[in-house]
C-alpha cells in the first residue's frame, strides 16, 4: 500500500491524504496515457490501442457514475431497512430480495430490452441503462452493509445521547451513522471494485467498453490470446489503481482501530 512509502513521523490524516491524492493523480495519468503505453505494443494491440483506451476510460465512467448513485442507494435503503414504518421496511426489504436475487446480467437486460417495452417512450440509451442496473444491483448490497453497520452500533450510545438532549437527527448524524459507516466501509469498498469488474457485462448491451472492445478486436483479427490478455491487464491496473484509493480511504478512517 502507497501509505508505507511516507516518512513515519507523519500522521495518519497526512499520510492518507498524500496516499488519496497520490493515486488518484496516478489513476488519472494511467487512463490518460493508456493509448500511447498501448500503442508501443505490436499488434494486434499497438494499432487499436486508441480503441482499448477509450474502453478503458467508459469503464472508468460507468463504475463512477453507478457507484455514486449505488452508495446513495444503499444508505437510502439501509435506513428505510431498518425504520419503524412497516411500509418503509417492506419495500427496502422487496428491492434488496429482488435485485439479491436475480443475476446482474439478467437485470441490465431487462433495463434496456423489456423495460420500453413496460413504459412506451422510455427508450434509455445502452449507457444509461447499464448504468442504472449497475446502480440498482450495487445499491442493494450496499444496502445490507450499511444496515449491519447501523445494527452494529450499540443502543446505549443512542439512549445516552438522547437522555443528554440531543434531538434524533443529531443522534443519526453525529453519534450513530459515523460509527456504523466506519464499520461498513470495509464491504462497501469491496462492493465499489468488484463493481468495476461487472461493469464488463455492460458489452450484452452494446456498451463500448474494455470487454467489448477486446471482443470485438479479437474476432476481428483472430488473435484471442494478445487481446483477451490486453483486457486483462488493463482490468488488473484499474482495479489496483481503485483499491489503492479505497484502502487510503480506510486507513484515514482508521477502519482497523490502530490509530498511528
Amino acid at each position: 500500500m502507497l501509505t508505507a512509502i511516507w516518512p513515519t513521523h507523519w500522521s495518519r490524516t497526512q499520510r492518507s491524504n498524500a496516499t488519496l491524492v497520490s493515486a488518484l493523480l496516478l489513476m488519472v495519468g494511467v487512463v490518460a496515457a493508456l493509448g500511447e503505453l498501448l500503442a508501443l505494443l505490436p499488434e494486434p494491440i499497438g494499432d487499436h490501442a486508441s480503441e482499448f483506451a477509450e474502453g478503458a476510460r467508459t469503464t472508468l465512467y460507468l463504475t463512477l457514475i453507478s457507484g455514486a448513485v449505488g452508495l446513495a442507494l444503499g444508505v437510502a435503503a439501509a435506513l428505510a431497512r431498518t425504520s419503524a414504518h412497516q411500509l418503509l421496511r417492506s419495500l427496502a426489504s422487496t428491492y434488496i430480495w429482488i435485485i439479491r436475487g436475480t443475476p446482474l446480467l439478467v437485470q441490465i437486460l431487462f433495463m434496456y430490452f423489456a423495460l420500453p417495452v413496460l413504459v412506451p417512450g422510455l427508450n434509455l440509451p445502452d449507457f444509461a441503462a447499464a448504468a442504472i442496473a449497475l446502480a440498482l444491483n450495487v445499491g442493494a448490497y450496499n444496502a445490507e452493509a450499511v444496515r449491519a453497520g447501523l445494527n452494529a452500533v450499540p443502543r446505549g450510545q443512542a439512549e445516552a445521547a438522547r437522555a443528554l438532549g440531543l434531538p434524533k437527527t443529531r443522534v443519526f448524524t453525529d453519534v450513530v451513522f459515523p460509527q456504523a459507516f466506519k464499520i461498513s466501509l470495509p464491504p462497501l469498498v469491496s462492493n465499489f471494485v468488484a463493481l468495476l469488474k461487472d461493469s464488463s457485462l455492460a458489452y450484452a448491451i452494446g456498451v463500448v467498453e474494455l470487454t467489448n472492445v477486446g471482443n470485438r478486436i479479437q474476432s476481428s483479427t483472430f488473435q484471442p490470446v494478445e487481446t483477451l490478455l490486453t483486457v486483462g491487464v488493463t482490468y488488473l491496473v484499474l482495479t489496483t489503481l481503485v483499491t489503492q484509493v479505497t484502502a487510503a480511504i480506510e486507513y484515514r478512517f482508521d477502519v482497523e482501530g490502530r490509530q498511528k
